[in-house]
């Protein structure tokens, strides 16, 4: 008889895992890359919400690149966020992570850009990265403070951008929140191995978003763990799920910064798995755990 997969018992994310898997099949990986985004955008769309009062929000086009500013209704800093989505970098778009993108906003108090960026695998890596960089460049280039945001594909894109920022020697990168990023850490090992059979994210999932990614092995953009040095990054918040192979990615990040001379909160979720920005107002934990992000990120937008 073969262990159970290990697995969370808070009641709301349970209710969360159960409508996950009757939008999004636990095996979708293995559908076409249009049936994978069809069922992403009917599992979005569940768990869609009205926006803030008074959020103003509106689609716009930087070079090439949709883009999707949100405003609230209050603007207590001139900082701006820019907000990558998650999605393994296959699936996701503006509308995945619209309600998402205005909370924060609306909490933060700052205007938000989020970015809809190319996908694989149509789109190979450095698509991903450029799309974020040239946003980034152009704020910054306004002489906006910027702080850098991102779930899970998206949290990997933050953390390289923040250190071709750093590399470039562009300034006015202020904060990253990784939100359980995928950071390119060894698949055989740790909660990779520990979490395989996790639910909502598996590290055959992962594997199979890192082929069609196709990213090369050993670089520090695609692969911030393998960065030679995190020094003079700017400030973290990195929050990761304990029921979820990426765990590990972000512990082993947030401990680098912190011996790197990096002022960094790290934050880990016990009941959470893969994903559970979605359940935020359905779940203590998640609802805990998202306060605390946009929490994070006001700090960082207002230091």
């Amino acid at each position: 008889m073969s262990a159970q997969p290990p697995a969370p018992i808070e009641k709301g994310i349970l209710q969360f895992l159960a409508i996950c898997d009757a939008f999004y099949p636990p095996d979708a990986v293995q559908a076409s890359i249009e049936q994978q985004r069809h069922w992403y955008d009917a599992l979005c769309a569940r768990f869609d919400r009205p926006l803030p009062p008074e959020m103003i929000f509106a689609d716009g086009m930087l070079q090439r690149i949709p883009i999707r500013r949100y405003r609230p209704r209050k603007i207590s800093t001139r900082t701006i966020l820019l907000y990558l989505h998650g999605g393994g970098f296959v699936v996701g778009s503006l509308e995945s992570h619209h309600a998402i993108c205005a909370e924060i906003a609306d909490f933060g108090g700052a205007e938000l850009v989020s970015v809809d960026y190319r996908l694989a695998p149509e789109y190979r890596w450095p698509a991903q990265t450029d799309d974020g960089f040239t946003v980034l460049k152009h704020l910054l280039s306004a002489n906006s403070r910027v702080v850098l945001i991102g779930d899970s594909a998206g949290g990997n894109l933050a953390a390289g951008l923040a250190l071709r920022a750093r590399d470039e020697g562009l300034s006015g990168v202020v904060g990253q929140v990784l939100i359980y990023p995928t950071l390119s850490g060894n698949l055989d090992a740790g909660s990779y191995a520990e979490m395989a059979a996790a639910p909502g994210l598996t590290t055959a999932d992962v594997a199979y978003y890192r082929e069609m990614l196709q990213a090369p092995a050993g670089n520090e953009i695609a692969e911030p763990l393998q960065a030679a040095s995190l020094a003079g990054l700017p400030r973290a918040f990195i929050t990761v799920a304990y029921f979820d192979p990426l765990r590990d990615d972000g512990r082993h990040y947030a401990a680098r910064l912190a011996a790197e001379g990096v002022e960094v909160w790290f934050r880990e979720e016990p009941q959470m798995v893969h994903a559970w920005l979605r359940a935020r107002h359905m779940s203590d934990g998640a609802r805990d755990g998202f306060r605390a992000v946009c929490e994070a990120v006001r700090r960082l937008a207002m230091a």
